[in-house]
């Protein structure tokens, strides 16, 4: 089933690396600072501050962390980051790839000046708002890791209002990945809950439409090298491509 995305597994793997968890709890730290702005402080009435609670808690942020960042979104904290805004850029990498960033910060200029250079740096170049947009589509994901029936998982789709789901198969892990429209998330999340399956995490992602073939070896390295500069950017909350590296490349590393 297409949806499935292979820069979001090893997006996943590299945010593992104890090298990034700094960055790592910045990112999550603002999410859960904006969710809890744009809506109430509660979890339990927010869902968008529910599964950025359970991201960070999933990677380790103390509590004291995550109630620190609600008071800040809440405006009961501080103000030091209450001018954080949400702001999506877009551009094209080596080979013509198309790139959507998702980024929060409190200065339009700087995260401009900084993704311009990252993109300059590694053979690409940041675009007008609407560029590739137009070539993905944002979906709702509930991640499921672990042994499931498909015959369970199946049934629960369908009562959940599932669009399509797909098994995967990772180094150090094994689950489906189930897709909804994005309004139907929150349901289709409560509902795989009920039902016993593992869940492990619920998102709003962007899936590319269609996928570029890396095939040279070069370009494929610079390539995820530009993808590296852009998510090392403290402002940057998240970076998705539409490109699949061919077999031969599947394990190109940029250290």
């Amino acid at each position: 089933m297409a949806g499935h995305s292979k820069w979001a597994n090893i997006k996943r793997q590299k945010a593992r690396v104890d090298a990034k968890k700094g960055k790592t709890f910045t990112q999550l730290s603002r999410a859960i600072i904006v969710a809890a702005r744009n809506g109430l402080p509660d979890p339990a009435a927010n869902f968008q501050l529910r599964t950025a609670i359970d991201k960070a808690k999933a990677a380790g942020i103390p509590n004291e962390n995550i109630e620190r960042a609600i008071a800040k979104g809440a405006g009961t904290f501080g103000n030091d980051e209450a001018s954080l805004e949400e702001i999506r850029y877009e551009g094209y990498g080596p080979g013509g790839v198309a790139i959507l960033i998702e980024a929060l910060t409190d200065n339009r200029n700087r995260t401009a000046a900084d993704l311009r250079a990252a993109f300059s740096k590694n053979g690409g170049n940041l675009g007008e708002t609407g560029c590739v947009s137009w070539m993905f589509e944002q979906k709702g994901v509930v991640r499921l890791e672990g042994e499931i029936s498909e015959d369970e998982l199946l049934e629960a789709s369908v009562e959940g209002g599932a669009q399509t789901y797909e098994f995967f198969e990772e180094e150090d892990s094994k689950g489906a990945e189930v897709f909804t429209e994005i309004t139907n998330l929150e349901n289709l999340n409560q509902t795989l809950q009920e039902k016993g399956l593992p869940v492990q995490e619920a998102e709003l992602r962007w899936i590319p439409n269609n996928h570029l073939e890396i095939s040279d070896r070069e370009q494929g390295i610079l390539l995820l090298k530009l993808l590296d500069a852009l998510e090392e950017l403290d402002d940057v909350q998240n970076v998705t491509a539409n490109f699949e590296m061919a077999e031969n490349l599947v394990s190109l590393s940029v250290a």
